[in-house]
C-alpha cells in the first residue's frame, strides 16, 4: 500500500489485459480463471489467478521500479523472516500495450487487520514486534537505502505543506498546532546513530494479513532496503491500541528517540495521505485520521 513514489500514469488494466498477458507469457496457466481483487493500495493493481495465484501489475512508473526490487530480494528475505512473504512465481515484462514489468506471485491467505477491530491486539503486538526485529538483525548485504529511511529532516516540506493543506480543511477536526508540535519534537529527536538496519517501510494494516489475529503475513515490499529502524514502528500507531502499542516497544525494545522519530514519521505519512486521499480512497484516508488521533491523543 505504498504511497511514497508514483509518477506517470496510472496504466490502463482489466481481466481482458490480464488473460492476454498470462496467455502470452505464462500459457500453462492460461486457463485459470481471472478476477479482479479489491484493493485500497494506490501501487498495484490486484488480480487473482485461479485459487493459488496473484497477479499484480504496477499502476505508475515508480511502482514499477519497484518490481525488480521484490525480485531481487524476496528470495533471500523469505527464509529469515517469521511471517510468509510474497514468493514471485514469474516475472512478466511489457506486452500487450501494457508498459512495465509485472510478477506472478502464490496467493497468501488471510485478512487485512483493521485498526479498532483487533480479535488479539496483544499477540499480534507480539507477531509485529518479532517481523521486525527480524528484519533489523538480517545480515544481507548490498541492501538498497529505503526512501524512507534517511533523516527525518528529509520530510519536512512535505509534512509542513499538509499540515497546511489541512488548516483549509477544517471538517477534518486537525489539531494543526498539535500536530506541527508532535512534527518538530521529532525534528529535534537525536538521529540514529548506528549502521542503517533491514527495514520493510511500509507497515501499512493492508500490507499485513492475519488469521485468527495472529500476523501470517506481510507483503507488498517495494519500499525495503536499509535505514533508520524508526521506520518500521508505524504499527504502533497504524493498527494497534494503546495497551499493545507498549508491548510493541518493550518487545523490540526501542529507545525514546527512535520511539519519538516513528511516531513522528507515522503522524508526517498520515497527514500527507489525508488530503491526497479523503475523497478517493476511503481506506487510506480512514487509516490516516486513525494515525492522527492516535498520535494526538495516545488513544
Amino acid at each position: 500500500m505504498s504511497t511514497g513514489r508514483t509518477g506517470p500514469g496510472p496504466a490502463h488494466h482489466d481481466e481482458d489485459l490480464v488473460r492476454r498477458l498470462i496467455a502470452g507469457q505464462f500459457p500453462h496457466w492460461a486457463e485459470l480463471e481471472v478476477t479482479r481483487f479489491p484493493s485500497g493500495g494506490t501501487v498495484n493493481a490486484v488480480y487473482r489467478l485461479g485459487g493459488s495465484l496473484t497477479v499484480r501489475l504496477p499502476l505508475t512508473r515508480g511502482g514499477a521500479e519497484d518490481v525488480p526490487l521484490e525480485r531481487e530480494w524476496l528470495p533471500r528475505l523469505a527464509p529469515r523472516l517469521p511471517a510468509s512473504v510474497p514468493e514471485v512465481l514469474g516475472a512478466g515484462e511489457p506486452a500487450e500495450g501494457y508498459p512495465w514489468p509485472w510478477s506472478v506471485y502464490r496467493w497468501l491467505p488471510g485478512e487485512n487487520p483493521r485498526e479498532g477491530a483487533l480479535t488479539a491486539p496483544g499477540p499480534l503486538a507480539e507477531d509485529l514486534a518479532a517481523f521486525v526485529g527480524a528484519m533489523r538483525g538480517l545480515t544481507l548485504p548490498g541492501g538498497p537505502q529505503a526512501y524512507r529511511g534517511g533523516p527525518v529532516a528529509s520530510l519536512d516540506a512535505g509534512t509542513r505543506a499538509a499540515i497546511e493543506a489541512l488548516r483549509g480543511i477544517p471538517e477534518e477536526g486537525v489539531d494543526c498546532d498539535a500536530a506541527t508540535a508532535v512534527w518538530e519534537e521529532a525534528l529535534r529527536a537525536p538521529a540514529w546513530e548506528g549502521a542503517p538496519v533491514w527495514l520493510h517501510a511500509d507497515l501499512m494494516p493492508g500490507n499485513l494479513l492475519v488469521r485468527d489475529g495472529r500476523l501470517t503475513s506481510v507483503i507488498d515490499f517495494g519500499c525495503t532496503g536499509v535505514g533508520d529502524p524508526a521506520c518500521d514502528l508505524f504499527p504502533a500507531w497504524n493498527l494497534l491500541p494503546a495497551g499493545a502499542r507498549e508491548v510493541f516497544r518493550e518487545a523490540l525494545g526501542v529507545d525514546d528517540a527512535s520511539w519519538i522519530r516513528g511516531r513522528g514519521r507515522a503522524l508526517s505519512q498520515a497527514l500527507i495521505s489525508l488530503p491526497h486521499h479523503r475523497r478517493t480512497n476511503p481506506a487510506m484516508a480512514r487509516n490516516a485520521r486513525h494515525v492522527i488521533r492516535a498520535v494526538l491523543t495516545g488513544a
